[in-house]
């Protein structure tokens, strides 16, 4: 542990390191942190943008792998086609993950980050703390949005096709003129995998297909419609598992039998209308998601969440919308859910929130929200936020929030009827309270910044199963406190007109109300990472370090222990190289030095693997 930290120690004051928002140029970032979009500079919440242009440097091709370098995120996985991310030690379903706004799992279930690719994806939104003020229930611990590509004024086409471990292919197109515009992205990949129970045996992989439309149009000055429709379908392997495991080895066992699917729908349609010369703003919107999955040819099991949402905005200084100063938002949702599990139950919820955020005086902003929601099948919740920024005269910039967050529970723990399981629908939501206090400072005359940010979480009426007899279980609200606290220090540093480094640490302490360790939640994790202009400015090379120790995770034999996995560190390598103007050469190597890596007991993790491709952009 005092190596891990002197290493971070070193990075921080020779790296320069990166904001809360992982970015220089704050004022020129909007992150969707509030009901409207909010200017980074004034947001006192932590939050980390990953732009399209920073991810096509790395050679990042998958969500799950570009979340793996922001603090307070542990992404964790069992083989490469099921993946769970929790941020600042929250359970894997306190972490609502948004496609477009739009919620991308269905039903009562989490969502599951597999196959999910970069491809023609604008920029990643990671919110860490609690969002259900502005998202409701799931948003506990935080909000990852991942938005895709829209294309600029004109016409705008191109795609990419990269082969190694896989084949994968890219296309885009848009067209954009002054009253609205239409956009077409297509991807498709197909994974090779490798053997996820590291026996070398047969291939885990993934095949998985993505289109997205979108459009929108003034149909008068005050008046813009919109829609979006997101379709994926995906086909992956994986492995068995042994009740009869004695240790990692045994517990993954290769089979080529294991199949599975996913098909995934996200739709969206919008109306925005301003009044007031813009001082007042209605968005009314309606938004649905149905998704099914199915293993090894057998009955589907389909999930949908549909959502009504209204919301009104007001500039109290006189302003529009977009530069108020000072600005109230009122919003109501009617939200329901339903699985083919329990198709005789649905959960449903109509919610109010308040929000208002205030440019004070002497570089004071501040941002406060409340919102009720009106269950249907469980106790009512009322959640709350407030988040300040303070930037000083030396541009150092403070930022501090406090809020709560709920989790719903879900159709299993409410409704259950099989496997030995009754369910309790006198559940309560599970509760999160957090606060957090962060310092960002520019450092070498403007050229970098470093923010420190550390954090203090509190979930509390955690639910649990429970033992009712010999072989039969139920569920209920657990006493105690399950704590979280650590720290997250991330940065960036020009250090040359063409060099630029990066590096991130997070450090966790999570645990259970009996003192015992969450498990899969590393309690380090570093990033360290640089990215050259080269090739007389047709290219770049990109390099990551990943490292990863005080990782706990439960033995599934034996005595079911909970036991501490072995630390790794992994390497990642890319570049780019303009062969023309609009075509460009690429190239990446994926765990360069072979490391063994496992973020779960028996699972193995990728070898070393190479790719080449070529993006074109037109």
């Amino acid at each position: 542990m005092k190596r891990l930290v002197s290493i971070t120690a070193i990075a921080v004051g020779l790296a320069a390191p990166l904001n809360a928002q992982d970015v220089i140029e704050l004022d020129e970032i909007i992150v969707s942190g509030g009901f409207t979009p909010v200017p980074a500079a004034r947001y006192g919440r932590a939050v980390s943008v990953l732009t399209e242009v920073e991810i096509e440097e790395r050679g990042i091709t998958t969500v799950q792998d570009a979340l793996r370098a922001v603090p307070g995120v542990a992404v964790s996985s069992n083989g490469s086609n099921f993946t769970e991310v929790r941020i600042r030690g929250g359970e894997a379903s306190h972490t609502l993950i948004l496609i477009d706004g739009i919620q991308a799992a269905g039903g009562s279930g989490g969502y599951v980050l597999s196959g999910l690719e970069t491809a023609n994806i604008e920029r990643i939104e990671v919110l860490r703390g609690p969002q259900s003020v502005f998202y409701g229930a799931s948003a506990s611990a935080g909000v990852i949005n991942i938005v895709t590509r829209r294309g600029g004024p004109g016409l705008e086409y191109g795609g990419s096709i990269e082969v190694g471990g896989g084949t994968s292919a890219t296309g885009f197109v848009s067209q954009r003129g002054e009253r609205g515009g239409i956009s077409l992205s297509l991807s498709h990949n197909d994974d090779d995998g490798y053997d996820f129970s590291g026996d070398g045996g047969e291939k885990d992989g993934t095949r998985r297909s993505t289109a997205i439309l979108s459009g929108d149009i003034m149909a008068t000055d005050a008046l813009r419609l919109g829609f979006t429709l997101r379709r994926s379908d995906e086909e992956y392997d994986f492995d068995s598992t042994s009740f009869a495991a004695t240790d990692a080895d045994s517990y993954v066992v290769d089979d080529p039998n294991q199949t599975s699917t996913r098909d995934e729908t996200t739709a969206g349609i919008f109306a925005e209308y301003e009044m007031m010369g813009g001082r007042m703003t209605h968005r009314l919107s309606y938004e649905r998601t149905d998704n099914e999955q199915t293993f090894n040819g057998g009955a589907p099991t389909e999930t949908e969440t549909e959502a009504v949402k209204y919301r009104l905005s007001y500039g109290l200084d006189g302003l529009a919308v977009a530069d108020a100063n000072h600005l109230i938002t009122v919003f109501a949702e009617h939200e329901t859910d339903a699985s083919s599990t329990n198709p005789a139950y649905r959960r449903e919820a109509s919610s109010v929130a308040l929000e208002y955020r205030g440019s004070l005086a002497n570089g004071l902003d501040l941002q406060a929200g409340v919102r009720y929601d009106d269950n249907t099948q469980f106790k009512d919740a009322a959640t709350w936020n407030l988040g300040l920024s303070y930037r000083f005269a030396n541009q150092m910039r403070l930022h501090a929030s406090a809020g709560t967050g709920i989790v719903d529970p879900s159709y299993f723990e409410l409704f259950a009827n099989s496997f030995g399981y009754t369910g309790n629908p006198d559940l309560q939501p599970e509760r999160n309270r957090s606060f957090d206090i962060g310092l960002e400072i520019p450092v070498f005359a403007g050229r970098g910044v470093v923010d420190i940010t550390y954090f203090n979480e509190t979930l509390t009426d955690e639910i649990t199963d429970v033992s009712t007899g010999p072989g039969t279980f139920s569920f209920e609200n657990q006493a105690g406190d399950s704590d979280r606290q650590g720290l997250e220090i991330s940065g960036q540093l020009q250090a040359t007109d063409d060099l630029a480094l990066r590096m991130g640490y997070t450090y966790v302490d999570a645990t259970n109300p009996d003192g015992s360790t969450e498990a899969r939640r590393p309690q380090h994790e570093l990033t360290l990472g640089a990215t050259l202009q080269t090739f007389g400015g047709r290219g770049s090379v990109s390099a990551d370090l990943r490292h990863v120790a005080g990782n706990f995770d439960t033995q599934f034999w034996g005595a079911f222990e909970l036991a501490e996995l072995p630390d790794y560190t992994t390497v990642d390598v890319a570049a780019r190289y303009g062969l023309t103007d609009r075509v460009t050469l690429t190239g990446r190597v994926v765990n360069l030095f072979e490391e063994d890596v496992s973020d779960t007991w028996g699972y193995a993790g990728r070898d070393r693997t190479l790719y080449v491709g070529l993006d074109a952009r037109f």
